[in-house]
């Protein structure tokens, strides 16, 4: 399952500048939206309430106690006010003007009835109501008869007043209105200096991204400016610090390198003088070896072979210096490539052991004496090291050849495979000192590499080892250029 990628830095940034202002924003406008609104509603309903309270004491004395129609005409008329509508009930009774301005006409039945019941028991109360889609603030007072000398008693008539609250309905919603603009433009707000914000972070960070890949790529000289004293220039300085010491250490490795290149190649120059004397000596002996007595015989036997393995060793690692040091070469010729692999097993005596599946005229522009080494080595060590049958296979399309060498052995272990290529490697420790210096194969694909081609191995699913070798038809000219 893929995993997606996560936001980038400015992103993240951005988003928590962006939540922590919408947070705070309705935080501070919903705080100030409910504190407001019900200052509005407690201010209205208190200037309600204290006009009822007022035109009550009007009705006192009551002409009656048990009024009639006209008597709770009277009531409502005096109840009336200019913002509202009242409506007084009594028994059953009920008497209401007209209608309520941007209302249906309002009856006993409209009024809460938890309203009525605390109305009916003698307790003046009021309630906000949404009638018909509209806010009204509803204030019922119960009509107390008061006289001298005896307790207060509740004469049965209720007084309702019913009071639109639309205008003040109309102020909230302009409030909160005001507060979503106020949120928004503190989004807005909070959004440039987010921006500010990680463009002050990001420029360095994205400069320190910049140097490091640089760093990667082997631009040892790469370094970050440093702006101000705060974290992100103690991490600059640090950067720069890091860089330089690993410039130092890795000019200090290439040198020592570069030395000990020199050394290997002086050392195996200085060699060939006294080894081609050995040579000639231990051709002697060999020669001479069937005649000699036994002892002496095996040991001329060994000094020759001895010393010949030690030629091909200085040669071999002359050749690896010529690598190291840049100045190996291509010697570039039109050649038929079938006929250059059958030279190869031809001159050292593997015709009749190799198998050999070469397609015909297929020609290239290559160095035949490097394709020839890179051969030589692949052969004999499947004749060695692999079991017979062993074949060579020669494909080709238009812009590439291709050569196969495998043999039909056990092939070689998951773990040496990496490995092959490597110098001075063996796949077994216990491999003699006269098999090899470990140094074939590593010449063998350098060679590969300086035709900018490739060597490559693997093991054949029927078993047995299996190197390819690709080079294309046309190497590049040993003077920058292709033909």
């Amino acid at each position: 399952m893929a995993l997606r990628p996560s936001p980038g830095l400015r992103t993240r940034l951005l988003s928590a500048f962006a939540l922590l202002c919408v947070v705070t924003a309705a935080a501070v406008a919903g705080g100030m939206y409910v504190e407001a609104r019900n200052a509005i509603l407690k201010r209205t309903q208190d200037a309600a309430v204290d006009a009822m309270r007022s035109r009550l004491k009007t009705l006192f004395p009551l002409p009656t106690a048990t009024p009639g129609p006209d008597e709770l005409g009277l009531i409502v008329r005096n109840m009336m006010g200019q913002e509202g509508h009242t409506i007084a009930v009594y028994r059953g009774m009920q008497w209401r003007p007209g209608r309520l301005p941007d209302a249906p006409p309002l009856d006993a039945d409209d009024i809460p009835s938890e309203l009525r019941r605390t109305v009916a028991g003698g307790i003046m109360a009021w309630q906000r109501v949404e009638w018909h889609g509209a806010p009204f603030l509803v204030i019922g007072a119960p009509l107390v008869i008061d006289e001298p000398g005896r307790a207060p008693q509740v004469s049965g008539i209720e007084v309702y007043t019913v009071r639109s609250l639309l205008a003040e309905q109309r102020s909230i919603n302009e409030l909160a209105a005001r507060a979503w603009l106020t949120g928004g433009a503190a989004l807005a707000f909070a959004v440039v200096l987010a921006l500010l914000a990680t463009r002050g972070v990001l420029r360095p960070v994205r400069e320190l991204g910049r140097a490091a890949r640089l760093l990667g790529e082997g631009e040892l000289r790469a370094r970050v400016e440093v702006r101000g004293s705060d974290e992100l220039a103690d991490v600059a300085r640090t950067f720069n610090d890091t860089a330089a010491e690993l410039e130092r250490h890795v000019m200090q490795l290439r040198e020592m390198e570069a030395d000990a290149r020199r050394f290997v190649a002086d050392v195996s120059h200085e060699l060939r003088t006294p080894l081609a004397a050995l040579a000639a000596v231990a051709d002697v002996l060999d020669e001479e070896a069937d005649g000699l007595p036994d002892p002496a015989g095996r040991a001329a036997r060994l000094v020759s072979r001895e010393t010949l393995n030690l030629t091909g060793l200085v040669n071999d690692l002359i050749e690896i210096s010529r690598f190291d040091s840049g100045v190996a070469a291509l010697a570039l010729n039109e050649v038929d490539v079938a006929e250059l692999v059958r030279a190869t097993l031809r001159t050292r005596g593997w015709t009749e052991q190799v198998h050999t599946e070469l397609a015909p005229a297929v020609t290239a522009r290559l160095d035949p004496r490097r394709v020839d080494v890179i051969l030589a080595n692949l052969v004999g060590n499947a004749l060695r090291h692999g079991e017979p049958p062993v074949s060579v296979r020669l494909s080709a399309d238009q812009d590439w050849i291709a050569v196969k060498v495998r043999d039909h052995g056990p092939g070689l272990d998951a773990a040496v495979l990496p490995h092959v290529f490597d110098r001075f490697y063996k796949a077994s420790a216990a491999r003699a000192r006269s098999e090899g210096s470990g140094l074939g194969l590593a010449i063998a694909r350098e060679n590969a590499l300086l035709h900018q081609g490739d060597l490559t191995v693997t093991n054949a699913p029927d078993g047995g080892a299996a190197f390819t070798l690709r080079l294309p038809r046309r190497a590049p000219d040993p003077g920058g250029g292709s033909q």
